[in-house]
């Protein structure tokens, strides 16, 4: 029952959320979803318990899914604490769930110049970055450029490229899609110093 009492109070906070950021009066949303202000006052203040029939209406104009309306919330939902996997001179934070974005990986990178030295790659896809912290040398085809901190770049990756450290470590923040993710982010784990 807790369960079930739970979820009915996730639903009402979510329906007079977006009900609320859309500026909507309880008139407005009742006359969108063909249920009466009066009811879905009640369900909002919690006097009246959602049926399986009105969820349908109110996502629907709303504007989002069940699934969303309903989706449970957790802690574990906002906070990603990753673990760092190491290679040979570079560390990653995997930032986001498996799954949770279709087809793309966000990380958090460190390489220093201990990296072995890798010649140019070419895969499918695009690659962004963003410079936390160093410089990153960035051989794209026959240039090199020098990506500094607070600067991104984004290229195709169907052209030769590698990112490499320039003068000491550097910190970086990639977006990358399946392609990419299998190109850069997996390599044999080292143990841990």
């Amino acid at each position: 029952m807790t369960q079930e009492v739970d979820l009915d109070a996730v639903v009402r906070q979510r329906v007079r959320g977006l009900r609320l950021a859309r500026g909507w009066s309880l008139d407005a949303l009742a006359a969108r979803c063909f249920m009466s202000p009066s009811t879905l006052s009640r369900i909002e203040t919690g006097h009246r318990r959602i049926a399986l029939d009105q969820l349908v209406p109110l996502a629907r104009a709303l504007g989002t899914t069940l699934d969303q309306l309903v989706e449970p919330v957790e802690d574990e939902d906002v906070v990603i604490r990753p673990d760092p996997e190491h290679v040979e001179g570079m560390t990653t934070w995997l930032l986001t769930r498996p799954g949770a974005i279709p087809g793309v990986v966000v990380a958090k990178m460190r390489i220093t110049p201990e990296r072995a030295a890798r010649g140019p790659g070419v895969h499918p896809g695009r690659e962004w970055f963003t410079v936390l912290s160093g410089t990153v040398r960035l051989r794209l085809g026959e240039r090199t450029i020098l990506v500094g901190p607070g600067q991104a770049a984004e290229f195709s990756t169907m052209v030769p490229h590698a990112v490499e450290p320039h003068d000491g470590p550097v910190e970086l923040l990639s977006i990358f899609d399946r392609d990419g993710e299998r190109a850069h982010l997996h390599g044999p784990p080292v143990p841990d110093a």
